[in-house]
């Protein structure tokens, strides 16, 4: 039976008021804590379990890659054998130069790519360099890859819950 994890007012307050973002601070969790009135080492427990209980899903840095100067955004596809794509992926998940990489099923006889891996650069020439680390890496395992790029920034934001009310 799949129970769901219980939240209460406080939790509740916490994720309408982190659901935006951090603030920008040099303490985020203690400015957060003084607007709802709560104690900092509450907040951070909370935020953790919640974290832990699969409430929030991650907790981390979003950059928009655009306003840091990374205008060539490439999603590299790749079409590898099944059976070593979990190790294969997170070798390449761990490069310092990918900022995810995951698995998707193959629409055959359309779409053979079955990992998916984004990279970000200045440049295209930048991102065909990172690309083509990944092609050596991945050696004799690549039957196949493209680089795909992204024409336009769409906004990404999860679930939103209103304050109660």
């Amino acid at each position: 039976m799949n129970e769901r994890p219980q939240i209460d007012a406080v939790d509740r307050a916490l994720i309408v008021a982190t659901q935006q973002g951090l603030p920008l601070v040099a303490r985020p969790y203690h400015a957060i804590a003084e607007q709802l009135k709560l104690d900092p080492q509450d907040v951070m427990t909370r935020m953790r379990r919640l974290l832990e209980l699969g409430v929030i899903r991650r907790i981390g840095v979003v950059p928009n890659h655009y306003a840091i100067g990374y205008r060539a955004n490439g999603m590299s596809v790749w079409d590898v054998p099944d059976e070593v794509i979990d190790a294969l992926g997170e070798r390449v998940g761990q490069l310092e130069f990918v900022s995810h990489c995951y698995r998707r099923p193959r629409r055959l006889p359309h779409w053979r790519y079955n990992m998916f891996a984004m990279v970000h650069g200045k440049t295209r020439d930048e991102v065909e360099e990172k690309v083509a680390k990944i092609a050596e890496l991945l050696g004799e395992h690549v039957r196949d890859h493209q680089i795909l790029y992204s024409t336009r920034i769409l906004k990404k934001t999860g679930l939103r819950i209103a304050a109660a009310g």
